[in-house]
């Protein structure tokens, strides 16, 4: 796909992964449409050119606004990307089901809306591909990870959805493409519902990818109609998983060595 003048929106644009994902696309001429709960954080990403909606990817009224005022602006969508989402880091027998149930709306079932209200104006569209939809997993969607249980299954999650949808639109010639980012240097961790990392990863924390390589492979993804971009490439070892189960686990049971909620 070539990125200029496509007309992508992007969700969760407001900073972190979502921001540089929008200078990365801006950059190669992509026409964009950005929203995020904080629209005055909104307000800095991005040229003049772009259109920017302040709202809540888990409020029905905000998902359909977004949808409606890109296209109303741009006269078409091209490109989503749902990118919003956010974690959660308490214990299985501790965690609050209100939490659970408010990730899981975010990270799953606002994704999965906004593809229901993307996918007629992408078949409106004339070319080749007719649209591409990218969703924003982790590697903590193939990889499960103990201090992040929960986290794990919505991306799994997210996995799934993914990868049947793609089968189903593979017809109708609409890419669906899964980003699946590790350890990023942003400000994830400190927004996430409750809970933080195990002190061993944190201290990881100096080896983490930067939010513009990420944005950059997502960029290239799309330019070469990818179906799934891991980043950094030492990730691709999460997708093996399964047949070094036993020394994988093993490593991830001592990083979540003596964590406790609240330490």
């Amino acid at each position: 796909m070539d990125l200029r003048d496509k007309v992508i929106l992007i969700t969760g644009a407001s900073g972190g992964i979502g921001a540089a994902c929008a200078r990365e696309l801006e950059r190669r001429g992509a026409r964009l449409a950005l929203m995020a709960r904080n629209g005055e954080a909104l307000a800095s990403v991005c040229g003049a050119g772009a259109l920017r909606i302040a709202g809540d990817v888990t409020k029905e009224e905000d998902r359909q606004s977004a949808v409606a005022e890109t296209v109303a602006r741009f006269g078409r969508l091209d490109v989503l990307v749902n990118n919003a989402g956010v974690g959660l880091y308490r214990p299985t027998a501790e965690v609050d089901m209100d939490a659970v149930r408010a990730m899981f709306e975010l990270n799953l079932f606002g994704a999965v809306r906004l593809v229901q209200l993307a996918l007629p104006h992408m078949r409106r569209n004339e070319g080749r591909p007719r649209g591409v939809i990218v969703n924003m997993g982790s590697i903590a969607g193939m990889l499960p990870l103990p201090w992040f249980t929960l986290y794990s299954s919505s991306k799994f999650a997210l996995l799934g959805f993914n990868e049947a949808l793609r089968i189903e639109l593979r017809h109708e010639n609409i890419g669906v493409m899964l980003m699946c980012p590790g350890y990023v240097k942003s400000g994830f961790q400190d927004n996430a519902l409750s809970g933080r990392p195990p002190d061993r990863l944190w201290r990881m924390k100096r080896f983490a990818t930067d939010v513009d390589s990420v944005a950059a492979g997502l960029a290239r993804g799309l330019e070469k109609n990818s179906k799934r971009v891991i980043i950094p490439r030492l990730g691709w070892l999460a997708a093996w998983r399964n047949a070094f189960a036993g020394p994988v686990d093993a490593i991830l049971a001592h990083l979540n060595e003596g964590y406790r909620h609240g330490e």
